[in-house]
């Protein structure tokens, strides 16, 4: 049986990755299998730089889309798919590997994944997750410092120059186009809670059809 398919996106530093880590909590991995597009990225000598030599990650072609696309359609054919963690380019990081396993529920998360057209028309349900410019500046901050090694001057300059034109044109276009908008202003509980007992619900609609046929 096919998966039933979820996309996630929002802007860099509105919660997708909280959002999914703690979603992840009440299924196992036989209920729910999540691909994150930051582990398709290419390598660093084939991103694009701008007018100051600076690398910019927040464009489609930053992707490796093809191969994206493969895993996918692997996953949803019922085979298990490994691939190498992309580490940012940190040096204290080490790339560990990744195992997806095929699951009912396949969750997708992702910048730019409504602007892909072959990966949106595989959507069942599109999520999107926002939050104020303000604070997403101040999560993204936060986060590239911690866990990507980056100077708080390098952050600002690509949120300036990358991060925030990226998604005034690849990302925001797709609000309206959305199935469920949540907010994470304040935090995301009310959201989360929706979204889980709905896969709850597909789930139970799976497992059904599935224990009749074996009866």
């Amino acid at each position: 049986m096919k998966p039933y398919i979820i996309g996630i996106t929002g802007g860099s530093g509105s919660g997708k990755t909280s959002f999914i880590q703690d979603l992840r909590k009440h299924f196992t991995t036989n209920e729910l299998c999540i691909i994150s597009m930051d582990e398709y990225y290419h390598p660093l000598k084939q991103q694009k730089c701008d007018e100051h030599g600076i690398e910019n990650f927040d464009l489609p072609e930053s992707f490796d889309l093809a191969s994206m696309e493969t895993d996918l359609a692997r996953i949803i054919a019922g085979e298990q798919v490994l691939r190498q963690e992309y580490v940012f380019n940190n040096p204290q990081s080490f790339a560990k590997s990744i195992t997806y396993d095929p699951a009912p529920i396949l969750l997708v998360e992702g910048l730019f994944l409504f602007h892909f057209p072959s990966i949106r028309r595989m959507l069942d349900l599109k999520v999107f997750i926002h939050a104020k410019e303000d604070l997403k500046i101040i999560r993204r901050i936060k986060r590239d410092g911690a866990e990507r090694n980056y100077p708080i001057s390098d952050v600002l300059y690509r949120y300036q120059h990358h991060v925030s034109p990226a998604f005034d044109r690849y990302i925001k276009p797709f609000y309206d186009e959305s199935d469920l908008i949540i907010t994470n202003n304040q935090n995301y509980e009310n959201g989360l809670t929706v979204l889980r007992a709905y896969i709850q619900q597909i789930l139970k609609k799976q497992v059904l059809p599935q224990i009749i046929s074996r009866s």
